[in-house]
């Protein structure tokens, strides 16, 4: 992935209807500013598109609901070889005369290697959330000047929705992976237990990359359908019972009826 500065852009006679008037569930009202740190912004992909959630295994969901395009890549002091994901920011700008000066919430799904660890704290962010960050109007001209300022803080996730597991397509019936999504609170995860069907006994899961998180599966002892308890990075826990079925698909998600409460 690759942010876009000055010289490389193009200029877009597109109306910013996309990125200043979609969904915005998860833009926030408030404007409070205390608690806010510095940091530097960019962004990446097309100048109205959702960015990516390749680095933890989001892939295109980052365009869907609850992400709704409003997310961020960021350097390792973010994204942190992948415990990062999931995480949720408040980010905003306020130095250039482009800028609402109101912050607008974003999820970490992806990294932003190379020379974006050249600064303290780098988000790199999709072209509609950057846009977001504009005056009504002036979302083409924030993102011409391709690299500012801004200020940023952690806050607690709340997708209005429950948790939601995502298939890898590498699975097999002897090997399955997962990505989880849209978890609340503090959004990041340190432990994740699948229970087959009939059976008394949790097994962990390995974090295989971002927020995908393998195991083997042994198909003549352990059947589906799976259960998966998930420990947030704050210690809070919740089960989704029988929540991938029998004749589970890889690549498909699947809908829980559990999320954390929306409290870091």
């Amino acid at each position: 992935m690759t942010s876009n500065f000055p010289q490389f852009l193009f200029v877009y006679l597109v109306l910013d209807l996309v990125s200043v008037c979609s969904s915005r569930s998860f833009i926030t009202g408030n404007f409070n500013t205390s608690g806010f740190s510095s940091a530097v912004a960019t962004w990446y992909g097309d100048p109205t598109g959702a960015g990516s959630g390749g680095a933890c295994g989001l892939e295109d969901d980052v365009a869907k609901a609850p992400y709704n395009a409003m997310i961020t890549a960021g350097n390792q002091v973010l994204f942190q070889h992948g415990s990062g994901c999931g995480a949720c920011y408040q980010v905003m700008c306020n130095q250039n005369k482009e800028c609402s000066g109101k912050p607008i919430t974003v999820a970490l799904t992806d990294e932003c290697p190379g020379t974006c660890n050249d600064d303290p704290v780098h988000f790199d962010l999709s072209g509609t959330a950057f846009g977001a960050m504009s005056k009504s109007g002036q979302a083409d001209r924030l993102r011409k000047l391709g690299r500012i300022d801004i200020s940023y803080k952690r806050v607690t996730c709340d997708y209005k929705q429950n948790i939601m597991f995502k298939v890898d397509k590498g699975s097999n019936p002897n090997f399955f992976a997962v990505a989880i999504e849209a978890e609340n609170g503090d959004g990041k995860l340190s432990l994740v237990e699948i229970k087959p069907t009939g059976s008394n006994k949790w097994f962990p899961m390995q974090q295989m990359f971002g927020a995908t998180w393998s195991t083997n599966i042994y198909p003549d002892k352990q059947k589906p359908p799976f259960s998966i308890r998930i420990t947030s990075q704050n210690k809070h826990q919740v089960q989704a019972d029988n929540v991938i079925p029998v004749n589970w698909q890889s690549s498909a998600t699947y809908n829980s009826n559990v999320n954390f409460s929306p409290q870091l």
